[in-house]
C-alpha cells in the first residue's frame, strides 16, 4: 500500500462495542496538516461534527485524528461535548500531540454518553500501537455494521517527486450523505494551501460521498476529514498540479463511495442510476434521488425484477420540471421506455440477465438540457430489515 509520508496509524480495543474488538483509533501526522472537513447537514449534529467545526474554523494547522465507534456522542448535550473535549485530552496526552490539533469522529448508538473511564483504560493500547499500526487498524476500529473495512489509495507523479492520498470509511447504513452513518478519512503528503485544499475537498465529495444513497437516512455525525502534511516535499503549485491533485483525490473518494453502497446492509446490488437531460442539476439530482431511495425501486433490484415502471413512476413524483413524453429510460444499455410508452419486445427476457448483475446501469433522459446527475444505490433485502431491528440487541 502507498502510504503517504509522515503518517502513523494506531488503534485499540476500549469496549466500547464488545470486549477485545477494535473500536478506537488515531491517525497522526509528524508534522502539523492544512485541514478539510465536510459535515452532516443534520440540524442534530453530533459532538464531535460540532467540535470540529469549531476547531477548523480556527484555520489551524492540525496534527491528526482521533476516531471511535460503538457510540455516536449525538444528542448528547453539554455533557457530551466536554466528554469529547476530554477525550480529546486523553488521546493527546497518550499520542504526544496537542489534543488541539485532533479532530474527533465518532460513530455508533445516538444517545448514549460516553464512558470515560474506558477511554482513560484504553490510552496506553492506543499510545502503544502507533508505534506498529497500519491503515488498516483504524479501518477496522471504525466499523459498525461494515462487513469489511474500506481503503482507496492513489499516487501520482509530479516534477518534485511522488504524491500519495490514501483514504478510510465506514458506511453501510443510514446512508444518504448530503454532506450514513459515514465517516471518511483522507491523508496526503502534498504540500498545498489551506484554501486549496479545502475547496478541492469540498468539490470531491460533491462528486462522490454525496452521490450514494442506502436508505436515504442522513446520520447525525456524517463527516468526511481530510489532512495534507507535505511530507513528500512536493508543492501543488500550478494550475496543472492541482487539476491532477484533485483528480487522484476524486478517484479515492469515488472508490470509498462505491464501496460503501457495495456493503450496504444486507445489499446485493449496486445500481448507478445516470440522468441527463434535465433543465439543471439539480433537477437532474432530484430524479437520481426519487428513484434511488424509492423502495419500490430498490426491491425489485434485489428480486432481479425488470420492473421498470417503478423507475418511471418514480420520476414522476420527482418533483423535477419535464414533459412525460420526454422521458428515456435504458437499463443496462437496452432501450425500455420512450415517448411516454414502452418499447416492444419481450423486456423480461431482454432485462433478466442484466438485472441477476451486480452493478446495474440506469440511464434515464428527461430532455435536451444541460442538467446530469449521478447516483449510486443498493437495494433493499430483507437481511436489512432484520440489521436494524436488531441493531441495538
Amino acid at each position: 500500500m502507498n502510504v503517504p509520508k509522515g503518517f502513523r496509524f494506531a488503534a485499540a480495543a476500549a469496549s466500547f462495542k464488545k470486549p477485545g474488538k477494535l473500536d478506537l483509533g488515531a491517525i497522526v501526522s509528524d508534522a502539523p496538516a492544512v485541514a478539510a472537513g465536510v459535515f452532516t447537514t443534520n440540524k442534530f449534529k453530533a459532538a464531535p461534527v460540532l467540535q470540529c467545526r469549531e476547531m477548523l474554523a480556527e484555520g489551524r494547522r492540525m496534527s491528526g485524528f482521533l476516531a471511535n465507534s460503538g457510540q455516536a456522542n449525538a444528542c448528547t448535550g453539554e455533557t457530551g461535548r466536554a466528554n469529547c473535549r476530554a477525550a480529546l485530552e486523553l488521546a493527546g496526552k497518550a499520542l504526544g500531540v496537542p489534543a488541539e490539533g485532533l479532530l474527533p469522529a465518532s460513530t455508533g448508538v445516538i444517545g448514549a454518553q460516553f464512558d470515560m473511564s474506558k477511554w482513560e483504560a484504553a490510552m496506553p493500547a492506543l499510545a502503544e500501537s502507533l508505534k506498529t499500526g497500519a491503515p488498516e487498524d483504524f479501518a477496522r476500529a471504525i466499523m459498525t455494521t461494515d462487513t469489511v473495512h474500506k481503503i482507496a489509495e492513489a499516487s501520482f507523479e509530479l516534477g518534485g517527486g511522488e504524491v500519495r492520498v490514501l483514504g478510510m470509511c465506514k458506511g453501510a447504513g443510514m446512508i444518504s450523505p448530503k454532506m450514513a452513518t459515514m465517516l471518511s478519512f483522507v491523508i496526503c503528503d502534498a504540500d498545498i494551501s489551506a484554501e486549496a485544499w479545502r475547496t478541492m475537498l469540498a468539490d470531491c465529495v460533491n462528486l462522490s460521498i454525496n452521490r450514494v444513497t442506502v436508505d436515504g437516512d442522513m446520520s447525525t455525525n456524517d463527516c468526511v476529514l481530510a489532512l495534507a502534511n507535505g511530507a513528500s516535499g512536493v508543492a501543488i503549485e500550478s494550475e496543472d498540479d492541482y487539476v491532477l491533485l484533485r483528480k487522484h483525490l476524486l478517484a479515492v473518494l469515488e472508490d470509498l463511495a462505491y464501496k460503501i453502497v457495495m456493503d450496504a446492509e444486507g445489499g446485493t446490488k449496486v445500481a448507478f442510476i445516470e440522468v441527463s437531460g434535465a433543465k439543471d442539476d439539480a433537477d437532474a439530482e432530484k430524479v437520481a434521488r426519487a428513484v434511488g431511495n424509492s423502495p419500490l425501486v430498490k426491491t425489485a433490484l434485489f428480486g432481479s425484477d425488470p420492473n421498470w415502471g417503478r423507475i418511471v413512476c418514480a420520476a414522476g413524483y420527482s418533483g423535477a420540471d419535464f414533459k412525460a413524453d420526454d422521458l428515456v429510460l435504458k437499463i443496462g444499455g437496452v432501450l425500455v421506455f420512450r415517448n411516454g410508452t414502452p418499447e416492444p419486445g419481450d423486456m423480461d427476457d431482454l432485462l433478466g440477465p442484466i438485472m441477476k448483475e451486480r452493478d446495474i446501469v440506469i440511464h434515464i433522459a428527461v430532455g435536451d438540457g444541460p442538467g446530469s446527475s449521478l447516483l449510486l444505490a443498493s437495494d433493499l433485502t430483507r437481511e436489512y430489515v432484520s440489521i436494524n431491528a436488531d441493531y441495538r440487541s
